[in-house]
């Protein structure tokens, strides 16, 4: 182990944006992704909104339908990096917990086949498949611009002289507690004037305001990411990673095998020490993993 100075990286964007129907976070994801410049790509779920939105922006779409696994949304990032895209929205994560075939139900069907009904115990089958997609998210060699539905809660609010008018407003996102975690920003948008406030933001750019999301949003966030330092990845990250996610031993053979070749022939010891400590890591929660009782 070893501290370094802390230095701020350039970047690529993780960015969440959350409302009810209707608060307008396609348009805005849209709107963002066109201000940070380059292809874009939009994994659609909603059957096919983003395409309402064509005369806004150049991009491509992949209508992703049922069942909304975790799997599936992993294939279309992938699919994504593969093509070349700069951005990809993902427009909306929570079909993959709450939509046909999601985590929600992937759970509820894995209690019934597994674990005699328990759905606590079935959660040790599904939380390492939703995790997956978290990471494919993080991982990404693109920026990530990912939507959220919020449960929707209506309000009366004063509009003067005596009257009340009904507000709808944004509530809980609708996908595992802590997903807002993950991303840089989240920016939270209701569905009166389609204004947009962060309720995270790490760079610090957005005052605790709303704001009108537009092509000046992205540019300001492109500024922002490119004006980190610029600081080269080890040549053995992939592979680190690679042996991060190992599930099997089987599978953590095999990348241990080429990362040791690649070590040794580059002659890098400080690599191969990292490596090896990153498979004994998986060795020791694959093994815990087998070794834990199941009902």
């Amino acid at each position: 182990m070893q501290f370094t100075k802390a230095v701020r990286k350039k970047a690529k964007l993780r960015l969440a944006l959350t409302g009810p129907s209707g608060s307008g976070k396609t348009y805005g994801a849209l709107m963002i992704a066109q201000g940070l410049g380059g292809k874009i790509a939009v994994i659609d779920t909603e059957h096919g909104s983003a395409s309402l939105y064509s005369n806004l922006c150049q991009f491509d779409t992949l209508e992703l339908t049922a069942p909304y696994s975790p799997e599936r949304y992993i294939q279309a990032i992938k699919a994504a990096e593969a093509a070349g895209y700069d951005t990809l929205i993902i427009d909306s994560t929570t079909h993959e917990w709450s939509g046909s075939g999601g985590c929600l139900e992937i759970n509820e069907t894995t209690a019934q086949a597994k674990f005699r009904g328990n759905t606590w115990s079935a959660w040790n089958d599904t939380t390492p498949r939703h995790r997956k997609f978290i990471d494919a998210m993080l991982q990404s060699s693109m920026h990530i611009i990912a939507t959220g539905r919020s449960k929707t809660e209506t309000s009366q609010e004063d509009a003067g002289n005596g009257k009340k008018k009904v507000v709808k407003l944004g509530m809980k996102t609708e996908q595992r507690d802590g997903f807002e975690y993950e991303f840089t920003v989240v920016l939270d948008l209701v569905h009166d004037g389609h204004h947009a406030i962060a309720s995270k933001d790490r760079t610090r750019l957005f005052a605790n305001e709303p704001f009108t999301i537009s092509e000046k949003t992205g540019h300001r966030l492109a500024e922002w990411l490119e004006s980190g330092a610029e600081v080269a990845a080890p040549w053995y990250e992939n592979l680190l990673l690679a042996l991060e996610s190992c599930e099997t031993r089987d599978e953590l053979g095999d990348a241990w095998e080429a990362a040791k070749k690649a070590a040794n022939e580059r002659g890098d010891k400080p690599a191969y020490d990292a490596m090896k400590a990153a498979m004994e890591a998986s060795a020791a929660a694959i093994k815990e993993a087998m070794d834990a009782p199941h009902p």
